[in-house]
């Protein structure tokens, strides 16, 4: 078990006009955020600078993930006006860079492809000026429905592998840690100028060694930008803490992710995987173009 909560994790609460403002938006549009479901400690940071990552397909899960706070269960919720209604919000916030992520469907055939690619449409139809990056799921390896995201022209593919293979089975549900990475191959040669992303969170008994090879697994298929975080319990009922990692150790990590050729990596105690997502899509762009 590990030790106590250390202060570099300390998370400052910050709910001044802009959190209170974005937080009243979302509940009058009947919109999700990752922020609010997942717990994420980032909240208070990202809200008071007007920054949200939009969660679609409703707030109930197919799977339930040991490191996730999301609800889980039979969800009921399709609702097909949901695009335009993230679109006004990214409008009325003024955003530069929306991020769109969802619960897993595993109840849909396309697992929710189609209301992504909708969604990513909208926002550009209102917001031309907006980059949009998008947070799958599996959708279960139907790489139709992956076709349908990429025809939609994303400004970034994000899937996460989430932690090491030896790892993945007890810490995700229902996903496997070779289809995540088909599913970013396959993204990459489907649309081979889109970048893509993913994210490992350490802490859940992985070892060093482990974690740099999760990385070589995903440079060889070609992933351009990684982020890595502490994981956190979001309860009792989730998986233990088995390390809290100094941030000496993160900018070790960030130097091992440059040094195998991620364009961005962005690594710390409280990343996650839309944290700071505006300055990671100029970062890997600036790359692929040959400008940086």
């Amino acid at each position: 078990m590990a030790e106590r909560k250390p202060e570099w994790l300390k998370i400052r609460l910050v709910t001044g006009e802009n959190f209170n403002d974005l937080k009243k938006m979302m509940r009058n549009k009947t919109l999700h955020t990752v922020c609010e479901e997942a717990r994420c400690p980032n909240i208070y940071e990202c809200w008071a600078n007007r920054t949200a990552t939009f969660m679609i397909l409703g707030d109930i899960c197919t799977r339930a993930c040991r490191f996730c706070a999301v609800k889980t269960g039979l969800p009921t919720e399709l609702d097909w006006q949901e695009p335009e209604r993230v679109a006004d919000a990214v409008e009325q916030m003024g955003l530069q860079h929306a991020v769109i992520t969802s619960v897993a469907r595993d109840d849909l055939n396309d697992g929710g492809a189609t209301i992504f690619a909708e969604t990513i449409k909208a926002v550009r139809r209102k917001n031309p000026l907006c980059s949009v990056e998008v947070l799958i799921p599996d959708f279960q390896g139907n790489w139709e429905a992956l076709q349908t995201v990429m025809d939609a022209r994303p400004d970034i593919l994000n899937h996460n592998i989430e932690t090491v293979r030896r790892l993945s089975d007890r810490v995700r549900s229902k996903a496997k840690y070779d289809r995540s990475l088909e599913l970013l191959k396959r993204a990459k040669e489907m649309q081979p100028d889109i970048p893509t992303k993913s994210s490992i969170m350490v802490g859940v008994g992985e070892e060093w060694d482990e974690i740099l090879q999760a990385m070589d697994d995903l440079r060889s298929i070609d992933c351009d930008i990684l982020t890595i975080g502490q994981y956190l319990q979001p309860t009792k009922k989730h998986l233990k803490i088995e390390k809290y990692y100094h941030p000496d150790e993160f900018d070790r990590l960030k130097e091992e992710g440059l040094k195998r050729g991620f364009k961005h990596v962005e690594s710390g105690p409280l990343v996650r995987s839309s944290y700071h997502a505006h300055e990671q899509v100029n970062s890997a762009h600036k790359s692929m173009s040959g400008n940086a």
